[in-house]
């Protein structure tokens, strides 16, 4: 076939992207994401490639996120020699967090083999630092609105997509035996009117648009965020409390922290410590302040000094020696933490010492997939499984909406809707099934655009494209 989209991942669920275009004899990988979420899921990243893994001439990142790089060092590892082009700052921060990916996944065998609770004699980590720097050689950086040649077939091309620092979406013109085509991958499409980050560029005119469907089935909350965590926190704060906030340490963090500051500066929240439990969060953050003025953050962002996002009393800590100090804090005062799904990391350990005592508070700040612990709590569980053991949740959890990173019903229209002139077809992928269903419906019912939901490795053609359009 001369053209068609394979789609090994992100379908029917919200994780593992992965998208292989094949032009004529050209193919490329468009993002190369890790499975997350329950077992049987995360079983997935363990199985060989779908595709022949060296058959990719480049890959493409749309950003950073482990959902859309974390796979890349099992590919290399399998066989792939190619490029892997992306943004300067989406480089920069797939390093760092593919590094930290690799560093729990050891961590975590370690600690299953030492305390016995792994079903695997012995437990391996799908892959080692030392694999994911095999992987970083790859990498080759392109602007926003540069193209890019790939092979003979493909040029791409990356626009900023507003979700998160160095984030875009992708379009990929290709020309075949048959004729020629554009093709657009969303990525995660980011918000309007958000703080931190800038509003997504329009999209361009294509014949196919692969678009994630994440809120596709709804709004986000209309009360304003500040007020709900003014709201949320003050309780806990007034009994002593310590709030523990697991965070994506890439945007959100940084995000969570931005608001808090802000409302302790207009006294809306007394002036207690927060503390950043991430060596990775404070290694984004760095990456933040040096981008500080690109085009993909909020150029309104109120800087403590021209190269900081935050005053010195947002404190960071990078040391296992001081997160542990965390354990003889008392309250009041917050812990953001990562991973924002409660699926690894330091955060687990402040989630088994707090969440068994009724003063404290656990906020969930993002998108929850389902068979996390963060699901769970959202779901109302008081009971979950840390480490082998049982936690019983007896604090507070609060779920704040509106702080997600990706576009809500409303403004993926407002997106498509940049474009006078509408796809032809649009496939809908990264979300689940309900959140699919409900945004096809959607789109044929407002713009009468065909939503196609792909299933796991299924390849479509696209042949069809090259057929006389209708005028």
């Amino acid at each position: 076939m001369s053209l068609s989209i394979a789609f090994h991942g992100a379908s029917g669920m919200v994780t593992g992207s992965k998208f292989l275009v094949t032009a004529d004899d050209t193919e490329v990988l468009v993002d190369c994401g890790m499975f997350q979420g329950v077992r049987e899921v995360r079983e997935l990243n363990w199985l060989p490639s779908p595709f022949r893994p060296s058959a990719p001439e480049a890959v493409l990142l749309t950003h950073a996120h482990v959902d859309h790089t974390g796979w890349l060092p099992k590919l290399v590892k399998e066989g792939f020699r190619g490029p892997i082009y992306t943004t300067p700052a989406t480089a920069e921060m797939t390093r760092i967090l593919l590094l930290d990916s690799a560093k729990i996944q050891e961590e975590d065998a370690e600690y299953a083999n030492k305390k016995g609770f792994s079903r695997h004699k012995p437990a391996l980590p799908l892959y080692t630092e030392r694999d994911v720097e095999r992987t970083l050689d790859l990498f080759r950086t392109v602007e926003y609105r540069e193209p890019v040649a790939i092979g003979k077939n493909v040029t791409a091309t990356f626009m900023n997509a507003g979700h998160i620092l160095g984030s875009a979406f992708i379009e990929l013109k290709c020309s075949t035996r048959e004729g020629n085509a554009t093709l657009v991958f969303s990525g995660d499409l980011g918000r309007y009117g958000a703080p931190l980050h800038s509003d997504p560029d329009p999209l361009p005119e294509c014949d196919v648009l692969v678009m994630e469907s994440t809120y596709g089935d709804r709004s986000h909350e209309a009360e304003p965020i500040a007020d709900q965590i003014a709201e949320a926190f003050m309780p806990a704060i007034e009994r002593g409390g310590i709030i523990l906030i697991p965070s994506f340490a890439v945007a959100r963090a940084q995000l969570v922290a931005l608001i808090l500051r802000d409302l302790i500066h207009t006294k809306r929240l007394p002036d207690i410590p927060i503390h950043v439990d991430s060596p990775m969060a404070s290694d984004v953050t760095a990456i933040y302040n040096r981008y500080i003025r690109s085009e993909s953050l909020d150029q309104n962002i109120p800087h403590t000094t021209p190269h900081s996002l935050f005053p010195s009393n947002v404190r960071f800590h990078r040391t296992v020696k001081e997160s542990m100090a965390l354990n003889e804090a008392t309250g009041p005062r917050i812990i953001i933490s990562a991973s924002g799904m409660l699926a690894g990391g330091r955060v687990l350990h402040h989630l088994k010492r707090l969440a068994p005592d009724p003063k404290n508070l656990i906020v969930l700040v993002g998108y929850q997939a389902v068979g996390t612990r963060g699901r769970d709590l959202a779901d109302g569980k008081r009971i979950v499984r840390v480490h082998g053991q049982d936690v019983r949740v007896q604090a507070q959890v609060k779920d704040i909406h509106g702080l997600s990173a990706h576009a809500d019903r409303e403004e993926l229209f407002r997106w498509i809707e940049s474009q006078p002139k509408e796809p032809r077809v649009v496939y809908l992928v990264h979300g689940e099934p309900d959140q699919r269903e409900a945004f096809r419906a959607a789109l044929y019912e407002r713009l009468e655009i065909v939503g196609i939901l792909p299933e796991m490795n299924q390849e479509h053609d696209l042949h069809w494209l090259f057929k006389a359009k209708p005028e």
